[in-house]
């Protein structure tokens, strides 16, 4: 009875908010057969819900014109969820912190006063803060425009900067969404030509804070059906995760140590570390490259032994006399 009642509720809410839906559109939403929908809808209309459908191609189920349902079918979790999915800060960066206010006070108002009061003690015990502690958010000031273009369907043409020469270049892309990651906005985006860059297939990040200029032109875009944004970004960030770590060492580290080293390589310890009866912990932990890793455990400073590979070892040991002989030199004087 309460699955079925969430249903009919479900039913009532697609209806009023896409205008007109077909039966087999409500079916597929809903996880059920047409003819649980035909059931449905004429249990809605022995309520009194003034819902007509119309047959042919274009048919479908619709409201009449003006009728209007308040929210009273939220539950408690659903209201709180509602109100704890607002994100504030990241509107706020899109431009749109003005109009989520006003979104939140319209729902606000439309709930009962007990979700209200629910839903308002939710504001004030959770807060949202994307960026890392030792980060500072990147300024983007082209954000705004870039969303603008995203939601309207326009192509971009922009003056980025790249890690690689030529740094500054020229593009014309075709955006299909926007992505924020650990307080950094990506664009994702293709050609405009439709031709992948060299070595690409398909859509491509761009950081939005690398815009240098922008202007938005009067060409559409057609996102394609298959397009997954939230797929698409998974597949991504586990293709350059993988990507990412070239190579293995195998440290040992004294106790605690490991909590100063960041994520994959804090993980590969906690997972297969071996603690010997000194308290130091051996592990294996991928390392981007030898250069990267060398610089990355001399921050741990005499917490950390490099056994292997044998390359990363003879640089660590060379780079610590590189230091001692420094100090043992004493204070430089003035201008040396």
């Amino acid at each position: 009875m309460i699955m079925r009642a969430s249903r009919l509720i479900s039913i009532l809410l697609l209806t009023q908010a896409r205008g007109q839906v077909t039966a087999d559109q409500l079916a597929a939403e809903l996880g059920v057969s047409v003819r649980t929908i035909y059931r449905d809808v004429d249990a809605l209309l022995a309520a009194g819900i003034p819902l007509y459908g119309a047959a042919g191609h274009r048919g479908g189920y619709r409201l009449v014109d003006g009728y209007r349902t308040r929210l009273t079918g939220l539950t408690a979790a659903e209201a709180e969820a509602l109100f704890m999915s607002g994100l504030p800060g990241p509107a706020a960066e899109l431009g749109l912190g003005a109009v989520l206010a006003a979104a939140q006070l319209k729902v606000r108002a439309a709930l009962p006063s007990g979700l209200a009061a629910e839903a308002d003690r939710i504001a004030t015990r959770f807060h949202l803060d994307a960026p890392g502690w030792y980060d500072s958010p990147p300024q983007a000031p082209f954000l705004p425009a870039v969303a603008a273009a995203v939601w309207r369907g326009r192509v971009l043409q922009v003056r980025y900067r790249r890690w690689k020469a030529p740094t500054d270049v020229d593009r014309r892309l075709a955006p299909y969404g926007l992505v924020l990651k650990a307080g950094r906005w990506y664009l994702i985006a293709v050609p405009a030509d439709g031709r992948p860059p060299a070595g690409a297939d398909g859509p491509r990040m761009y950081r939005v804070d690398q815009v240098l200029a922008l202007a938005e032109l009067d060409e559409e875009v057609t996102v394609p059906d298959a397009f997954d944004l939230a797929g698409y970004w998974a597949q991504a960030s586990a293709s350059f995760l993988s990507g990412l770590y070239r190579g293995t060492a195998v440290v040992r580290l004294a106790p605690g140590a490991s909590d100063r080293l960041p994520g994959a390589a804090a993980r590969a310890c906690a997972e297969a570390g071996v603690t010997g009866p000194d308290g130091w912990v051996r592990a294996v932990v991928p390392i981007e490259s030898v250069d990267h890793a060398c610089a990355q455990f001399l921050a741990l400073g005499a917490a950390i032994e490099v056994l292997e590979p044998a390359r990363l070892r003879a640089r660590m040991a060379q780079e610590a006399a590189a230091i001692l002989a420094r100090y043992e030199r004493g204070h430089p004087r003035p201008g040396q």
